[in-house]
C-alpha cells in the first residue's frame, strides 16, 4: 500500500507549480480534499483514494513532461502576470500538460528554461542545498579588470547578500563591448546584473546557456523541445552527487 504524501508535494506532482508556490495555494483556503476545504501544510492524502480539488477544478497526476526552451527577451516565467505582459508558458499553448517554469529569468533576460510537471525534479533543481551549476553569456560594455574578476570569485555583499560566481572567463571584444561566460553555483535574484552594476557596467545582452549537464544548443529564441530521455538521466546524476556531497 502506498505512503500517504504531503498535500503540496502532491499540487506539485500534478504541475500546478513549485511545493512553496502549492503551498501558498493550501493556505490561501484554494484546495479542498474530499470536500473539506483544508488550510494545514502538513495535511498528508493519498492520491490513489482521496479527491483533491483546487480553485474548483479535480487535479489528478499526468505523465510526466519536461520542456527545454529558449526564452526570448520581454518574457515572464510565471503563470499569470497582473500588468498582461506575455508569459513563457504563452509559447507552449499547444502544450496539453500543465506545466510550471523551474526557477526564473527576469524578463529582459534569455536562454535555456526548463519547465516540467515533474514536481520532484523541480523541487530538487530548486532546493538551496543543491546548487546545480548554471551557465550565462553576458555582454557588458566595457571590460572587467583582474581584481574586478577576483573579487566576484570571492563574493560581493550586496542587498544583504554574498553574490559570486564560480567561474567567469572573457571572450570576444567588439566595439561595443565584451562578452563573459560565468558559471554560478546558487544563483540570487538578479545575480549577475547586480555584479555588473556593482562594478558600474552597462549589460547589454544576458543568456543562460546551461542548466547542469542540459544545454541550449540550437534552440531558437521562442522554440522549445521536450528534454531527451538522455539528458534527464544526467541531469539527476547530477542532483544526486550534489545531495551526496552535502551528506559527506
Amino acid at each position: 500500500m502506498p505512503e500517504p504524501i504531503r498535500l503540496q508535494k502532491h499540487l506539485a506532482d500534478c504541475g500546478l507549480g513549485s511545493r512553496r508556490f502549492c503551498e501558498t495555494l493550501i493556505t490561501a483556503g484554494r484546495v479542498s480534499v474530499d470536500g473539506k476545504t483544508t488550510t494545514e501544510l502538513g495535511t498528508k492524502i493519498d492520491p490513489a483514494t482521496q479527491k483533491v480539488v483546487c480553485n474548483g477544478k479535480l487535479i489528478t497526476k499526468e505523465a510526466p513532461v519536461t520542456i527545454l526552451l529558449n526564452k526570448p527577451p520581454k518574457f515572464i516565467c510565471t503563470s499569470d502576470d497582473p500588468q498582461g505582459r506575455p508569459t513563457v508558458l504563452d509559447l507552449l499553448e499547444d502544450l496539453p500538460e500543465r506545466v510550471y517554469t523551474v526557477g526564473r529569468l527576469d524578463f529582459m533576460s534569455e536562454g535555456l528554461i526548463m519547465v516540467t510537471n515533474d514536481g520532484d525534479l523541480a523541487h530538487a533543481l530548486m532546493h538551496p542545498r543543491y546548487h546545480i551549476e548554471k551557465v550565462y553569456k553576458v555582454w557588458i560594455d566595457q571590460p572587467l579588470g583582474y581584481h574586478q574578476l577576483q573579487k566576484m570569485k570571492r563574493g560581493i555583499a550586496n542587498g544583504g547578500e554574498t553574490l559570486r560566481v564560480l567561474d567567469i572567463n572573457e571572450g570576444t571584444h567588439t566595439r561595443t563591448g565584451v562578452e563573459y561566460t560565468i558559471t554560478l553555483g546558487e544563483g540570487k535574484n538578479r545575480h549577475i546584473r547586480r555584479l555588473m552594476e556593482h562594478f558600474e557596467k552597462k549589460v547589454f545582452r544576458l543568456m543562460r546557456i546551461a542548466i547542469g549537464p542540459i544545454r541550449l544548443d540550437e534552440l531558437k529564441p521562442g522554440e522549445w523541445r521536450t528534454a531527451k530521455p538522455a539528458e534527464l538521466k544526467l541531469l539527476r546524476a547530477a542532483i544526486a552527487e550534489r545531495k551526496k556531497d552535502k551528506t559527506r
